[in-house]
């Protein structure tokens, strides 16, 4: 994201949240935050039709990864930058514990396998399946015909030479 975008999320001015991250250049690598060039402001100014970062700039805007819009929130001091940095920690705290629960699981799934026969095998690995994360659902392709049965390719369709259109020739 760029330091315009993200000063309006952040709720403070541009120049602060630039002045922000000169201040506190070490907590900002590469991989978290660069600035871009002029040919790739270029680039960027020419893909929106219309502008909405106003006149000239005297700088060139910063671009920010998602580590650094993480940091850029333990940096500023808005009301809104405070909020989205205690829920960012909120949620690693929360994955965290995840995490844990889920090992704590899987770890205590491979001692009582060790312990019981292989008839609960088929158990053990129903519950490891049901740990996983759902597969999305795909839809079925085809349509239903008149009578409610389905039209899908190699359902025996009706359709016969009779029902074909009759072909003219014409004589030249």
């Amino acid at each position: 994201m760029l330091s315009t975008d993200l000063a309006v999320f952040y709720d403070v001015p541009v120049r602060r949240l630039n002045e922000q991250v000169k201040r506190n250049r070490g907590r900002f690598p590469d991989d978290f935050m660069f600035q871009l060039t002029v040919g790739e402001w270029r680039i960027l100014k020419s893909q929106s039709a219309t502008s909405s970062w106003g006149g000239a700039r005297r700088t060139l805007p910063y671009a920010f990864t998602e580590q650094g819009v993480a940091m850029l929130s333990s940096v500023l001091r808005s009301q809104r930058a405070v909020q989205v940095n205690v829920e960012i920690v909120r949620t690693f705290v929360r994955l965290r514990r995840i995490l844990a629960e889920n090992a704590g699981i899987a770890r205590r799934l491979d001692e009582l396998e060790k312990k019981y026969d292989v008839q609960f095998k088929v158990v053990f690995d129903t519950i490891r399946q049901l740990m996983q994360p759902p597969e999305p659902k795909k839809k079925r392709i085809g349509f239903i015909t008149d009578d409610g049965r389905s039209g899908q390719s190699g359902s025996g369709s009706d359709f016969t030479v009779r029902d074909r259109p009759s072909r003219r020739h014409r004589n030249r």
